[in-house]
């Protein structure tokens, strides 16, 4: 009898345990922020926000599935840089969990998804289970993918079959215990991803419907600019407020007029989005410039300006701790500031700067070559962490324009940890309004992220 109650108190304790997490935890839908009632796709009374753009409507399967698969952005995570489009092979390096490498999705039928069929091809988009009946895990963003509708999954796989096959198998994943338990994402699944397909607000204009669709179901911005919890799902209550990915800062996007795009203006946040530059505020560079590079750019301004709106929607979030990065004041540069040997940076940052980096930047940051290579008032050096512009310095980064490719190489082989640090506690301080102070210890570890 003992044993018995010792069983129900357990029970009871799972139980509670398990409504705590399905109320702190769960991500639910990622539109629910806003007021109006959302309703089925095929309840909708509006203008159809899912699919292609007008001007493709009528286009075959294939071309719309490549702007749908340019839209979410899946040659960023399936092309290894110099490698084969869409034969995978990317690492994605998670903390405790291990490393995950993407699949191969060309149509080669022994080691891509050429012999995938529709239904196949559909629930791993929609439910993040491949052939066979593996469930993925979600570095592959199924639980954004899950709202998208059948028929733009589809046009995305007729595009991806209209690809010359690659032969060509990835390494294996190497994910520790228990993670490596494939049926737990099963669970994850209840928590993280979404029951159903996009559902449209009955009482939002045309143009947030088609951004909500772009950037959820499509370019699922959040699995980048939202910060995650202890189970690896996206914080609801922090939506957009600026996460770490691949040892760079995603910034924070909310109409935060400190540490958001509030107070960037709509030509501001479309070149951004469309260029991967905004006067007098950024350029996009890491993550966020193969963002541009393979996604961002083929869109439609139209479907630009809808993202642009519907992300100037969400909850205003301030920044928080490491990820805190402020506007210039009034969105303008501070003055450059005397140059002196105890400055940020000190005598060894100068003089790399003077050497390397002013040519390209110029000695005021306006940018001697190109508006990409401005540095006054962009966030990179208004960070205090300064943490992409210690990645910028390491790896170099590079964007594509309507002039062409603007690229900025990597010095990271060929200056050491404390150069690397001297020359970023020196452009955060001449150029940003605090000084970073950051040490060759720190670089050395930025060097691994």
């Amino acid at each position: 009898m003992r044993r018995f109650a010792q069983l129900i108190g357990l029970v009871v304790v799972l139980a509670a345990m398990a409504a705590v997490a399905w109320l702190l935890l769960r991500s639910g839908d990622p539109t629910s922020f806003a007021s109006g009632k959302r309703v089925d796709l095929a309840d909708f009374k509006g203008a159809n926000p899912t699919g292609v753009p007008a001007s493709l409507a009528q286009a075959d399967p294939v071309a719309r599935g490549e702007y749908l698969a340019r839209a979410a952005d899946c040659a960023a995570c399936h092309t290894v840089r110099g490698g084969k489009p869409f034969a995978g092979g990317l690492a994605f390096k998670l903390p405790m969990i291990g490393t995950i490498c993407s699949p191969n999705i060309t149509p080669d039928k022994d080691t891509g998804i050429g012999a995938w069929s529709d239904d196949e091809f559909v629930r791993m988009l929609h439910d993040g289970i491949g052939k066979g009946g593996k469930h993925l895990y979600p570095a592959f963003p199924y639980p954004s993918y899950a709202l998208m509708t059948r028929d733009d999954a589809l046009a995305i796989k007729s595009y991806l079959f209209s690809l010359k096959p690659i032969k060509y198998t990835p390494p294996p994943n190497d994910v520790a215990f228990p993670f490596n338990q494939r049926y737990l994402m099963a669970f994850w699944n209840v928590l993280f991803k979404p029951g159903h397909r996009f559902q449209p607000n009955a009482d939002q204009p045309a143009e947030w419907n088609r951004g909500a669709y772009l950037v959820e179901a499509l370019g699922h911005c959040g699995d980048c600019h939202t910060p995650r919890n202890i189970l690896f799902g996206l914080k609801p209550g922090q939506k957009f407020a600026g996460a770490l990915i691949q040892g760079w800062k995603a910034y924070n996007i909310t109409p935060d007029p400190k540490w958001g795009i509030g107070e960037w203006s709509d030509a501001q946040l479309q070149g951004y989005l469309a260029h991967g530059h905004a006067d007098g505020r950024s350029s996009a560079s890491g993550p966020m410039a193969e963002v541009v590079d393979n996604s961002l750019r083929f869109l439609s301004e139209d479907d630009v300006g809808a993202m642009a709106a519907y992300v100037r929607s969400v909850p205003s979030r301030a920044a928080r701790g490491q990820l805190a990065v402020a506007q210039a004041p009034a969105g303008q540069a501070p003055p450059p500031k005397e140059v002196r040997a105890d400055s940020g940076g000190g005598a060894l940052g100068l003089r790399i700067f003077e050497g390397a980096c002013i040519g390209c930047h110029s000695f005021d940051g306006s940018g001697a070559v190109s508006k990409y290579a401005t540095l006054l008032g962009t966030r990179a050096v208004n960070d205090p962490a300064g943490t992409n512009a210690t990645q910028a310095l390491l790896q170099g980064t590079h964007v594509h324009t309507a002039l062409g490719k603007e690229f900025m190489p990597g010095f990271g082989n060929g200056y050491s940890d404390a150069e690397i640090a001297s020359v970023v506690n020196f452009v955060t301080g001449r150029f940003g309004t605090t000084a970073s102070a950051l040490t060759p210890k720190e670089v050395s570890k930025r060097r691994q992220d």
